[in-house]
Order: C-alpha cells, then sequence, then structure tokens
C-alpha cells in the first residue's frame, strides 16, 4: 500500500510577506487589492475575524478594518514554490504539484532510508516540515495518508503548523466522523443536494446505498462519492520528469559574511557536485550558483564552461567567477547553492583534451578520491582546504 503525504504552505502567500516584515507577525494581514479585487492571502489572525481566501476585499474591511492590506508578489511566491519543491525533491522524485503552495509526494520508496521511530513517514514529513521552516523561512502543514484523498484531509486537519498521520487501520474512522463539506470536491451545490437527502455527515453518506446516489447524482459522481467516503481513491501520485541537472546547496548554521567562509563552500558544494555526476556517468556544460540572503530573496547566475566536465576543480573555478562577479562586499548570506545543467551521458559524448594537457590530471585524482571514498568512507579523504575548522556557519 502506498504512502503519501499531501503538503500545504499555510497561509501562503501572506506568510511569505510576512518573512520580510517580521514586524507584522501576529497581526491580520491580507494579501491582494487596496479597494478592489479579492483576497488572496489572509494570516491566522485575519482569518479569526471571519476572513477567507476569495472574499471581496471590500467585505474583507469591513471585517476587520485595521487588516493591513499588501500588494501580492507574485515573482516572490514563485520563487519560494521551487525552493520548497526542490525540498520535496531530496525526499523522492514522485512529486505532484497540485498547486503553487501544496503538492502530494509519494513515499513508499524512501521509508526505507529512516531507521529510527514508530513511524518513518511521520519523520520524513516532520524533516520536510523543519527544511520549509530553516530554507524557506514560512511553516507548512502535512498529512499522511494511504491515498492522496486521505493525505489531503489529514492536512487540512494538521492546519495550522502541523501533522496529522492517519493509518490505512484508521482510515474509515478518521472519515467517518467529518462532515460532508470536509470531502474533497465536495462544494456548495454538492453539499445542499446531499443535505437535501438528509446527509450531513460522511458516516451517513458511506452507508447510503451506491444505487441511490447514483440516481441523485449520475453513474460516475455517485459512485465517486461512495467510494471516497470509504476512503477508497485509486489515483496515483503523478510525478513531473525530474530536471536534468545535477546540484548540491548549503544552508548555513548562521547567516554569514565572510567571504572566505562562503568560497571554501563554494569548493564543497562544488566537490559534491562533482561526485554525484560522476556516480551518474553524466558530464555538464552550465554552472549555476543561488544565493539567498539573510532577508530571504535571492539571486541565481550561470555561465558556461568551455567544454563538458564533470570535475569539482573546473565546476569550483566558474563558480568563483559567478561569485566574484555578483560584487557582494558584507552581505549576510543565508544559504549558498551550486548546480550543473546542460548534462549529457558520458558515453554519449567526446572529451577533447587540451594541448599540454597531462595525460593524468585533476579528473583522475578525483576518480580516484571517488574509489576511496567509496571503500573507507566520506571521510577517507578531501582536500586539505576543507579540513579547517568552519568559522562563520
Amino acid at each position: 500500500m502506498p504512502t503519501i503525504l499531501h503538503v500545504d504552505m499555510d497561509a501562503f502567500y501572506a506568510s511569505v510577506e510576512l518573512r520580510r516584515r517580521p514586524e507584522l507577525v501576529g497581526k491580520p494581514v491580507l494579501v491582494g487589492g487596496a479597494t478592489r479585487g479579492v483576497v488572496l492571502s489572509a494570516t491566522y489572525p485575519a482569518r479569526a475575524h471571519g476572513i477567507s481566501g476569495g472574499m471581496p476585499m471590500t467585505r474583507a474591511r469591513r471585517l476587520c478594518p485595521e487588516a493591513i492590506v499588501l500588494p501580492p508578489d507574485f515573482d516572490a511566491y514563485a520563487e519560494t514554490s521551487r525552493g520548497i519543491r526542490a525540498i520535496f525533491e531530496s525526499f523522492t522524485a514522485v512529486v505532484e504539484s497540485a498547486s503553487i503552495d501544496e503538492a502530494f509526494l509519494d513515499i513508499t520508496g524512501a521509508l526505507h532510508s529512516v531507521r529510527d521511530g514508530s513511524s518513518p513517514a511521520a519523520m520524513i514529513g516532520e524533516l520536510i516540515r523543519a527544511k520549509v521552516h530553516d530554507e524557506q523561512g514560512i511553516t507548512c502543514s502535512v498529512g499522511i495518508g494511504p491515498t492522496k484523498f486521505v493525505a489531503k484531509l489529514a492536512s487540512n486537519a494538521a492546519k495550522p503548523d502541523g501533522l496529522r498521520e492517519i493509518p490505512p487501520a484508521d482510515v474509515v474512522a478518521f472519515l467517518h466522523q467529518l462532515p460532508v463539506e470536509a470531502m474533497w470536491g465536495v462544494g456548495e451545490t454538492t453539499a445542499e443536494k446531499l443535505h437535501r437527502l438528509g446527509l450531513h455527515q460522511v458516516a451517513e453518506l458511506a452507508h447510503t446505498p451506491r444505487g441511490t446516489l447514483q440516481r441523485a447524482f449520475g453513474i460516475h459522481q455517485g459512485a465517486h462519492l461512495h467510494n471516497l467516503s470509504w476512503g477508497r481513491d485509486p489515483r496515483p501520485v503523478i510525478g513531473r520528469p525530474p530536471e536534468r541537472s545535477v546540484g548540491s546547496e548549503e544552508t548555513f548554521g548562521r547567516d554569514t559574511d565572510d567571504e572566505q567562509v562562503v568560497c571554501r563552500e563554494l569548493l564543497r558544494l562544488a566537490d559534491r557536485t562533482a561526485a554525484r555526476m560522476r556516480s551518474s556517468g553524466v558530464l555538464g556544460r552550465t554552472v549555476v550558483i543561488t544565493v539567498r540572503f539573510a532577508d530571504f530573496t535571492q539571486i541565481t547566475r550561470s555561465a558556461t564552461m568551455r567544454g563538458l566536465s564533470d570535475s569539482g576543480g573546473e565546476i569550483h573555478s566558474q563558480a568563483l567567477v559567478l561569485w566574484r562577479a555578483l560584487g557582494l562586499r558584507r552581505a549576510r548570506i543565508r544559504k549558498i547553492g551550486v548546480r550543473v545543467t546542460g548534462l549529457v551521458d558520458r558515453s554519449d559524448a567526446h572529451l577533447q583534451p587540451e594541448l599540454g594537457e597531462p595525460e593524468c590530471g585533476w579528473r583522475e585524482a578525483e576518480q580516484a578520491m571517488d574509489a576511496a571514498v567509496a571503500k573507507f568512507g566520506p571521510q577517507a579523504v578531501r582536500r586539505a582546504s576543507l579540513t579547517r575548522p568552519r568559522r562563520s556557519e
């Protein structure tokens, strides 16, 4: 039986805005047009006044005159969403985005990687929540269940900033105590029709004959409602093909403005990325660095190398060029990342040696390092410059 997570950001647009305006935490904040349009997102203090997403802004302002209205910044939301998806994909390749701020993850194949604890799925869920909070500065809620439908309802029950796991044996008991409005896909019109039939709880819906529901709602919708009321949902999590790139990133233990620390971390990440490339049998052409600042703003820069490579030294050299071209002075850095794109299979590539290049060079040395690490562990051999203790991380 699959194990599925539904991860939903808490008040996503508003949370991203509070991330850069922490003085507004705890206050009723709305994201949307100041006088016209609708509420796109509302903090939980604003929701306490009866405000919800999609409500006309004029009505929201009447319900909570002291609410602070902020204009949306869709570029910031999209960038944050990409970072969140990268976190998901570090746990499983089977990730299906339901919207900009929520996704389903099939972690069935990842459960073996967690050894301790009575619930490996819950441990993965908590790790995801911790990484989202640490790297993106916002909170999320996680639901865990054997189907997408149950996982979605579990995340709703966990909000805000929580986790709820529904084991297969508890699915029916969990569902049957819910009102029919809580069911995924039951809107106002369907709910009103169910109420006219005397059905208010999912348990009542579940014990209504399938044929009765099909006569009331049609063959397909009636059968669908009956199946969901018993937790039956055969829909799989459908992941998109992964981007053809290999990368590594590191969030510093403390924000740092020490350029030596950043440059040394770029070397560590370049070596790690190159080792993954060699292990996967790929070569790359373009180096990308990502820099996230203390205020959670982020910039990305890329450049193309002279040829295909899987050498940590070459990747690091290009990453350093990109870093120094930024011209940052005393900027507080939260996270740094190195990625290589434009990948091709090594068996399909031809490496043209440069004039005067020795028969054995850094690539052969790095391959020897790979072999030593594979045999004796990750601390067996590494660059001398990476053995010094970190100073400002």
